[in-house]
């Protein structure tokens, strides 16, 4: 029997378990942390079911991962409305964009300054890609300076921490899905959207949080057969001659595994850490120069049944340290408890700046002063608060970061029996149906000999490098 070891309980990795484990394939999972779901997991926060950050599932999902998700959560998928707001040159403009709210609401300043650019675009030719192009150029060219002025290029600096100009044009390709004043403009008419007018303004949301659907993928693998190991902690990994071989620890005691295939899903510089062979110079240097940009999570009790009526508001302004706060208990349609709520505000930072390491009451004046600032004061008592850590947030892609992933890339696909994907083991920009549908192609790529299929996989890697995330 064909014996396959996983690394990492995120979603590409309970996919691919899923999935093996319900074909008959023996697998292991092993996975750092106490609990499955990596950043696409929920807990409960003074009797809130909250999620790491602000999280969705998209009708833009591929179908057959929106149709596996629909069958392992039935009737506890929910369709939602979206309903947000953006804070845009201190007006607030509903997100997703409405044609009508847009006209009674944007700033009379950034309408005009639009019209101006899709003028100039009109007769400025094709936009057609540079050799020294880059995040800046590439958004500025297809979106025109007002919207990038005051929208992108704020919130990309606070996102990444970086000037936009130092940012890669793939960056830009890979985060922002209507990269053209057109498209922006044909999104807002009937029928506009990926999937038709039906699509527009939805989403699907568990309803117990959206780490139900790694949960669902969890209890199936397990039905299944799989063995998940949490609080496993990697030590090695050796290949060459034979089947490649996993040791961690767990409980203080070191345990070895052998397999026919290690599905790797942690990230693709760490993986390269744990190899116990000789590593050229050039992949060494390379895994060393993968950078992320961190985020804090900061979650705050508030004495009262709701604070607002939408689930998330966008801040995309230099003056507020925060990109987004939204609402948990708006995601779902539970009411309950009815004498507090919960507000989650995302924090984008590097590990080592001031505020990473500022207490959780530091943090909580900062949130509260910056809401009151933005025209959202916290009228009722504060009355908890927890902060969570995520060190790899977001892949950071510098401009020419991909001279630097590329050997990195080459040398892991090199190695057999181990395959790297994932959000993580790719290096990628994703959501979470993105992570189940790497997961699922890694299953597809077995043949019925235990082996990897690398010609299928190279044409997976192709779909995987047109995804755009949705927010």
């Amino acid at each position: 029997m064909t014996e396959i070891v996983i690394l990492g309980a995120g979603p590409a990795g309970l996919a691919a378990a899923m999935e093996l484990a319900e074909a008959g394939v023996k697998v292991t999972v092993l996975e750092l942390q106490g609990h499955v779901g990596g950043t696409a997991t929920s807990f409960n926060f003074e009797g809130v079911n909250v999620d790491y950050g602000s999280h969705r599932l998209h009708p833009a999902s591929d179908a057959a991962v929106l149709a596996r998700i629909k069958k392992l959560l039935g009737e506890d998928l929910l369709t939602r409305p979206r309903h947000g707001r953006i804070r845009l040159m201190g007006r607030w403009i509903h997100f997703p964009l409405r044609p009508v709210d847009l006209a009674i609401r944007m700033h009379p300043k950034f309408a005009i300054g639009v019209m101006l650019d899709l003028a100039k675009k009109m007769f400025s030719g094709k936009n057609e890609a540079k050799q020294n192009d880059s995040f800046a150029s590439v958004l500025k060219r297809g979106l025109g300076s007002t919207i990038c002025k005051e929208f992108y290029f704020p919130y990309a600096k606070k996102i990444w921490g970086l000037e936009p100009d130092e940012l890669s044009p793939i960056q830009a390709r890979k985060r922002i899905s209507a990269g053209s004043i057109g498209k922006m403009i044909k999104r807002l008419l009937p029928g506009g959207s990926k999937g038709g007018a039906s699509t527009k303004g939805i989403f699907y949301y568990p309803r117990s949080g959206f780490g139900q659907i790694c949960e669902s993928m969890n209890t199936a693998a397990l039905n299944a057969g799989a063995d998940i190991i949490l609080n496993a902690k990697i030590t090695k990994i050796t290949t060459g001659s034979g089947s490649p071989e996993v040791t961690f620890e767990k409980d203080n005691q070191s345990v070895e595994l052998k397999a026919d295939q290690i599905f790797s899903t942690i990230p693709i510089s760490a993986l390269t850490k744990l190899i116990d062979a000789e590593i050229p110079v050039e992949v060494e240097e390379a895994a060393n120069s993968l950078r992320f940009r961190s985020m804090l999570l900061a979650y705050i009790r508030l004495e009262q049944e709701q604070f607002t009526e939408y689930d998330a508001h966008y801040f995309p302004g230099a003056e507020l340290p925060f990109t987004r706060v939204s609402e948990p208990k708006n995601y779902s349609d539970r009411t309950e408890p009815k004498d507090h709520t919960v507000l989650c505000a995302e924090i984008p930072c590097f590990q080592g700046d001031s505020i990473w390491e500022k207490s959780d009451a530091e943090i909580s004046a900062i949130v509260s002063e910056g809401l009151k600032d933005a025209g959202l004061p916290v009228k009722s008592n504060i009355s908890a608060v927890k902060t969570i850590r995520l060190p790899h947030a977001y892949p950071l892609y510098t401009i020419g970061y991909e001279n630097h992933y590329s050997p990195l890339e080459n040398w892991v696909d090199g190695l057999d029996g181990i395959l790297s994907f994932g959000r993580l083991g790719l290096y990628a920009h994703d959501n979470t149906h993105h992570a189940i549908f790497m997961g699922q192609a890694a299953v597809k790529c077995l043949n019925n000999k235990g082996d990897i299929d690398r010609e299928q996989w190279n044409d997976f890697k192709k779909i995987f490098e047109a995804h755009v995330v949705e927010d």
